[in-house]
């Protein structure tokens, strides 16, 4: 039987390379990008361990040279993909008003331009490997904003946007999407958020390291996307946040005023 061919965007650490872990071993041969390559081969290592073929390309989704480079060597790996699973992204701890619009350009930049522009350059490869998935790692913040996240919600907001409008066109292709919006998940990503200065954040979030762990994290996406579900929520009590939102704005309103940041 022929090799599923998987990519995983920010697969060195976090929710990425739970995921990576997760698909291992299933006859994928997966493909996994991040910036961080030292970490990037330690979850190839994991991957591999499980009998995964497992190839590794350096990726930095601020970067249009990386992207092209990143794409063009899959292009030479195969001539399709099965599976496009986008979860390299960044954050923000920071006010609105105290934000240089650097980190705003910076943030679109990355999770915004840089998923977009990477599932463009291999949508042939999509294409040629349906019936094929693709999976988006939004944030129950891609649904609703909150103190700190304006740029990190924007960022997420544009996703649904995009990818709801792929979905539509891409189902006559056979190619599904799947928007994955998790809430608190126990990962460095409040470490490596940018403040308001573009300088990393550098402390743990006390509402991440409480929540849903990368791996249980993972198994509910990876199902969602095996699935071709649509839109997945993923994690605890704040996910109700989500439906309070919809039905129940003033009350959304009032609970989240009160939820100001711990940290």
């Amino acid at each position: 039987m022929a090799p599923q061919f998987t990519i995983i965007t920010g697969a060195s650490n976090g929710i990425g390379k739970a995921l990576a872990i997760a698909y291992a071993g299933e006859g994928h041969h997966l493909i996994l990008g991040a910036r961080n390559t030292s970490k990037l081969e330690e979850t190839a290592a994991l991957c591999r361990q499980k009998g995964a073929e497992t190839s590794v390309f350096p990726l930095d989704l601020s970067s249009e040279e990386s992207i092209n480079w990143f794409s063009d060597s899959v292009k030479q790996l195969s001539d399709h993909l099965d599976r496009l699973i986008h979860v390299g992204g960044i954050s923000q701890r920071s006010y609105a008003e105290e934000t240089i619009l650097e980190v705003d350009r910076r943030i679109m930049q990355v999770n915004y331009f840089g998923t977009v522009a990477l599932t463009k350059a291999l949508l042939p490869l999509l294409k040629a490997g349906k019936p094929a998935r693709i999976g988006v790692t939004s944030s129950i913040s891609g649904k609703f904003g909150f103190y700190q996240r304006s740029a990190y919600s924007a960022s997420k907001f544009a996703l649904h946007g995009f990818f709801e409008s792929l979905r539509l066109e891409m189902e006559d292709q056979k190619i599904s999407v799947t928007i994955a919006c998790p809430g608190s998940i126990s990962t460095e990503i409040s470490n490596h958020a940018l403040d308001a200065r573009g300088n990393p954040h550098g402390k743990e979030d006390a509402r991440l390291s409480s929540g849903f762990s990368p791996e249980k994290c993972a198994r509910i996406m990876k199902t969602a996307i095996e699935k071709r579900k649509k839109e997945v929520y993923i994690g605890g009590k704040e996910i109700i946040m989500v439906h309070l939102k919809r039905f129940f704005p003033s009350l959304f309103y009032i609970i989240a005023k009160r939820n100001k940041p711990t940290s």
